[in-house]
């Protein structure tokens, strides 16, 4: 061996130590989530991304299974002492991760502690006050903030004598145009709907300015006592629970999974986050958006309230992983990045530059529908009935509230029955937790 292939040979060695060194420097960061579908393919590449972009830091994703699941792995792995960096937890944990003292950093302060200016005037007044304390202080990053909407088979419409540009915009009009789809034969299903919870109770509260509990529905203190047993929900549900008779309404389940009665075909109508719009789109249908629709004879529609998850941080960190996580945060605030996301998600622009960028590229006028959850939400300023709805335990809560729907879809209860066995489990379970 020559002189030069030595040192040729040493020179490519220490290269490739280099090389090795760099990649173990750098700082990992996991981040649990509960994204599938489409929605997981966007967070595998915002995480090709942004460690391409930072080679000191690698975003690890790791999918953790449903909302809930992911939730309850995080609450695990805390108490084990060995949480992620980064969990993704939806609308309904908020109350549980804002009550756990010491758990989590503030978005805000990791943020500020990383070097970047925080200006929480940035974001979209209706997300980022859900996401904050009474004092303005911002907990959470929301990653993938959604408003329920109205999709529908434009085909599906047209082979049941029905105008398939013309979505229906009361629940009275919905449930009479799931009849002539069900009983014209072009479907076998007419309507079904996800998160019976967030969507048919939560939101129905919100959209027609009806209260869902006291004391600002949660955000005005942790002494709630529920109120969606009034007539209004009773009519509602009672309307449901007949159409299921005869399958006109097909129940899918608790959280996401009437979506696949959609996307099949199976379905005409789906009330769902517009989040869902990926697999949506996949599915190649002939589809339609409209307004989540309002009761006839009530007070809306008022506005919507945020569904969807935020992105939380846990404490017990070392100084370069949350760093990276503000890093990470920062990457995640581009007006680029969030006007892509909104465009391919369905989710809400989370900044006012990102949906005035989409705005104006003309995106929704190419898009009809597209704009619809956002105007759902930012249409009028929130009463008390329609800031959202924060329980210390609005997991259990609705639990205990699909536990009595799915009695009622199954015929062994009427809808007031239901809704009154739901609030009086809600509330006691609800002062259990408190401490009352």
């Amino acid at each position: 061996m020559t002189m030069k292939t030595i040192v040729k040979s040493v020179i490519a060695a220490g290269a490739s130590m280099l090389m090795a060194s760099s990649a173990l420097a750098a700082t990992e960061i996991a981040w649990w989530h509960a994204m599938t579908g489409a929605n997981n393919e966007v967070v595998e590449q915002l995480a090709k991304e942004f460690n391409e972009a930072h080679p000191d830091y690698k975003i690890m994703p790791v999918f953790k299974g449903t909302y809930p699941e992911t939730l309850n792995a995080g609450i695990a792995a805390f108490r084990a002492k060995q949480p992620p960096a980064i969990i993704q937890v939806f609308d309904v944990g908020t109350g549980v991760m804002m009550g756990a003292q010491g758990a989590v950093v503030p978005v805000a302060d990791v943020l500020t502690k990383g070097g970047f200016k925080f200006d929480k005037g940035a974001y979209l007044p209706g997300i980022v006050s859900y996401y904050s304390k009474p004092d303005g202080t911002m907990l959470s990053f929301p990653y993938n903030s959604s408003s329920p909407i109205l999709y529908y088979n434009k085909d599906i419409f047209t082979k049941a004598g029905l105008y398939a540009d013309a979505p229906p915009k009361t629940w009275g009009e919905v449930f009479e145009a799931a009849k002539k789809i069900k009983a014209s034969g072009a479907a076998n299903c007419g309507f079904t709907s996800t998160w019976l919870t967030w969507i048919q109770t939560e939101n129905f509260a919100a959209w027609n300015n009806l209260s869902y509990g006291t004391n600002e529905n949660g955000l005005g203190g942790t002494d709630v006592t529920l109120k969606f047993n009034a007539e209004p929900f009773v009519k509602h549900f009672q309307a449901i629970a007949d159409l299921a008779k005869d399958g006109t309404f097909r129940y899918g389940g608790r959280t996401s999974e009437a979506k696949q009665l959609f996307t099949s075909g199976e379905c005409a109508i789906l009330t769902e986050s517009s989040g869902g719009l990926g697999d949506i789109v996949k599915s190649g249908m002939n589809y339609g958006i409209g307004q989540l629709p309002y009761a006839d004879g009530a007070g809306g529609p008022q506005n919507t309230i945020p569904g969807g998850a935020s992105l939380w941080v846990f404490g017990g960190k070392t100084d370069a992983e949350y760093k990276g996580v503000a890093e990470f945060f920062n990457f995640l605030s581009q007006t680029k990045i969030q006007a892509r996301l909104h465009q391919v998600s369905g989710y809400l622009p989370v900044t006012t530059a990102a949906y005035e960028e989409t705005k104006k590229s003309g995106f929704y006028d190419k898009n009809p529908g597209r704009e619809t959850p956002i105007q759902q939400m930012m249409g009028k300023a929130p009463t008390e009935n329609s800031k959202g709805v924060r329980l210390v335990n609005l997991p259990q809560v609705r639990d205990i509230m699909n536990e009595e729907f799915e009695s009622m879809l199954a015929g062994k209860q009427d809808a007031k029955a239901a809704l009154d066995k739901a609030v009086t489990r809600g509330n006691a379970a609800i002062k259990q937790a408190i401490g009352k």
